[in-house]
């Protein structure tokens, strides 16, 4: 059973094509650096700034898992078509790149167009969110790029203590 009507009715429905586009820019790359920067002087490790940048960032490939959520409850409603369907594989939102499949007992679990699942619905726990691919790439992309910062920041600062003439590490 394949459900209609739904295609490219959401905004975010360019998501899916942006997702691949992210990459890692210079300007965000400095910005990143900036920030490590910032927070070694203060002595704080991924402080609340860069947290900031990295949901945001990560925002942009992440699927609108609110929508995918209400379009999956809104057809756990009729469960008892969906057993009965010839295709257990559904698409969801957008057309593709989402899928569903519907277990008994009211279970569905939502997958990317990479075939990775990025929800997953049972009746004792309700919605559950998985990381995507995509997002786990921002995410150590990100990581990458502000511990390189940030450790450079921190020799930097720990060569100026020793020059001063007072050694932290004594």
């Amino acid at each position: 059973m394949e459900i209609t009507g739904i295609k490219n009715i959401h905004p975010a429905a360019s998501k899916a094509s942006s997702r691949k586009g992210w990459k890692l820019t210079d300007s965000l790359r400095e910005k990143i650096t900036a920030l490590a920067r910032e927070d070694a002087a203060q002595g704080v490790y991924m402080g609340n700034q860069f947290l900031a940048l990295r949901k945001s960032e990560v925002a942009k490939v992440a699927p609108d898992r609110a929508a995918l959520m209400g379009k999956v409850s809104q057809r756990m409603t009729d469960m008892k078509e969906i057993e009965e369907a010839d295709r257990r594989w559904l698409c969801l939102l957008f057309g593709e790149p989402y899928e569903a499949r519907f277990q008994s007992g009211g279970a569905a679990h939502v997958y990317d167009e990479n075939g990775d699942e990025v929800l997953t619905y049972t009746a004792g726990v309700g919605w559950h969110e998985k990381e995507s691919k995509a997002e786990t790439e921002v995410h150590g992309a990100l990581k990458a790029a502000y511990y390189g910062a940030y450790h450079a920041a921190r020799q930097e600062i720990n060569g100026l203590e020793g020059q001063g003439g007072f050694d932290a590490r004594a």
